[in-house]
């Protein structure tokens, strides 16, 4: 195993550009990163695993969809530095639940293939809204309301924080059980909106969470 991840030139740097290949009939799926120890996981498990710079961590394509991706072989090019694999797709590779996330022409901007996969259900809404969000940073500001806030930078952004916060307080406040799921949900909108305005994936506030479970809530704000 050694020998393999050997043949790779690490020196160049700690992620390994992928290419994803359908092996049934060479259509490119995605383009994805693996560090050394996805590439070994991917090596052991024949299943592939890669590194999202996003999320800060290693994860196994399709842990939460399904959808896995089955390695046929492995290919790496002449500089040792870019990898090529040819899979097997359960389902769709791309998030928004399109079998390719190659689906845009760059000229016009049209997709080119049609949803398949509802991926809301599959990820859930959060991780879902926020990718939504990332993709609004090239719409119109004059026919996306998320696009605008973007384009207003951290004082348009925060400053809808901040009021939907109020008016969140506020519903708490009253007692009024619609409108506090409705103002929280506002405010979650917006939150995502400036996590995705600093391209902070919602998974790092989980992780960030989950390790919040292994000490007290007084240890942890002392350790700050």
């Amino acid at each position: 195993m050694q020998e393999i991840l050997n043949r790779v030139d690490w020196e160049k740097s700690e992620l390994l550009p992928v290419i994803v290949q359908d092996a049934t009939n060479n259509e490119v799926l995605m383009v994805a990163y693996m560090n050394k120890e996805a590439l070994q996981l991917s090596l052991e498990t024949r299943l592939a695993h890669y590194y999202s710079r996003s999320r800060k961590r290693l994860w196994k394509k399709g842990e939460s969809s399904n959808h896995l991706q089955h390695i046929q072989s492995f290919f790496i090019d002449c500089d040792n530095d870019t990898l090529l694999i040819k899979i097997i797709q359960d389902g769709v590779a791309c998030h928004t639940g399109r079998r390719s996330c190659f689906f845009t022409e760059l000229e016009s901007g049209d997709a080119i293939s049609e949803v398949e996969v509802d991926t809301a259900a599959m990820y859930g809404v959060v991780d879902e809204l926020y990718h939504t969000i990332l993709e609004r940073k090239n719409a119109d500001p004059q026919s996306s309301w998320t696009a605008k806030l973007l384009s207003g930078g951290d004082n348009a952004i925060l400053k809808k924080v901040i009021e939907e916060a109020g008016e969140f307080s506020f519903a708490i406040k009253d007692g009024n059980e619609d409108e506090i799921i409705h103002e929280c949900a506002d405010l979650t909108y917006h939150v995502l909106v400036a996590l995705g305005h600093k391209n902070i994936s919602p998974d790092r506030i989980k992780q960030e969470l989950a390790h919040r479970f292994n000490q007290s809530g007084i240890a942890e704000k002392n350790s700050r």
